[in-house]
C-alpha cells in the first residue's frame, strides 16, 4: 500500500488510556482515545492498518512496546507534550499535564521545546487513578463527581494525599455525616494544592494550557485558575496533546515539515 505525502502518527500510550493522532500536512484527520489493555499491541496494530507505511513515532509508558513491536520511534512525553500544546497555541509558555498516574509541569519556548519540567511520579496522589478511587468511595461516576463538588458551598478538609489514606478519610469522613459535595470538592481541592508547587517552580510568563486525561474535569480547571489567579486554556480534545506532538515528530522525520 502506497500512502500519500505528508503523513505523520503518533501514538501515546499511557498507563490508562492510549491515544493516536493522524495528521495530514500538520492538520489532524483522525484521533482515537482508548482503554489501555494487556496485550494492547495487536489493537494498536489494527488502527494503525489503514495507515501502513506511514511514520509512526511513540511517547508514554509504553513507547519502548512500540518501538520492539511495530517498529515505531520514540519521543519521550516531555518533548512530545511540550510540542502539541505549542501546535494548539504558540502562545503557550506553561503545560500543566495531569495523566492517570502521574502530573507534570512543563515550560514551554517560543519554538515548542522545552526549557524545564517539574514531574509527581511517586504515586497516583494527584492523578486520574486517584480521582478514580475518591469517586468510587463516595459512590460517584467521574462524571457526578465533577458536578457535585462544583455544587459544594465549601471544601471539606481532606488532610491525606495517599490514595489508600485518603479513601480511608474519604469513608469516615462519610460516616460522620459530611456532605458528599463539600468532601468532593475538598478532593479536588487537595489535587490542586500537590500539584501547585509544580507549577510555581516554573512560573513564567505566556499562555497556561492544562491537558491529559484529568483536564477535562470542570471543576479542576477552574479550582486551578483560582489559586493560580491567571487564566487557563483547556483544549477541546485535552487527552491526545503529547500524541499530537509525537505525530508532529513523525512527520519530521519523513521531512514535511522543516
Amino acid at each position: 500500500m502506497t500512502v500519500e505525502a505528508g503523513l505523520g502518527i503518533g501514538v501515546d500510550v499511557g498507563s490508562r488510556t492510549t491515544k493516536i493522532v493522524v495528521l495530514r500536512d500538520g492538520e489532524i484527520v483522525q484521533a482515537h482515545v482508548f482503554d489501555t489493555v494487556p496485550g494492547h499491541l495487536p489493537e494498536i496494530r489494527r488502527r494503525l492498518e489503514p495507515w501502513a507505511d506511514a511514520p509512526v513515532v511513540a511517547t508514554g509508558y509504553g513507547r519502548r512496546q512500540l518501538n520492539g513491536g511495530i517498529g515505531a520511534s520514540v519521543v519521550t512525553e516531555i518533548k512530545a507534550c511540550a510540542l502539541g500544546a505549542h501546535r494548539l497555541d504558540p502562545a503557550c509558555r506553561l503545560v500543566i499535564d495531569i495523566g492517570g498516574q502521574d502530573a507534570k509541569a512543563i515550560r514551554v519556548t517560543p519554538r515548542g521545546g522545552f526549557e524545564d519540567f517539574e514531574l509527581n511520579d511517586r504515586c497516583s496522589a494527584g492523578t486520574g487513578r486517584f480521582l478514580e478511587v475518591m469517586a468510587r468511595a463516595l459512590g460517584y461516576d467521574l462524571d457526578d463527581f465533577c458536578r457535585e463538588a462544583m455544587k459544594a458551598d465549601r471544601a471539606a478538609s481532606v488532610s491525606s494525599m495517599c490514595t489508600v489514606f485518603a479513601e480511608s478519610e474519604v469513608v469516615a469522613l462519610v460516616a460522620q455525616g459530611e456532605d458528599r459535595r463539600r468532601i468532593a470538592l475538598g478532593l479536588y481541592q487537595s489535587i490542586v494544592d500537590r500539584v501547585y508547587p509544580l507549577i510555581t517552580r516554573l512560573e513564567t510568563d505566556g499562555g497556561i494550557l492544562f491537558v491529559g486525561g484529568v483536564a477535562r474535569s470542570r471543576c479542576l480547571a477552574s479550582l486551578l485558575r483560582k489559586k493560580l489567579k491567571r487564566d487557563i486554556t483547556v483544549p477541546p480534545n485535552p487527552q491526545i496533546v503529547s500524541a499530537l506532538g509525537a505525530a508532529l515528530v513523525a512527520q519530521k522525520i519523513r521531512g514535511h515539515i522543516t
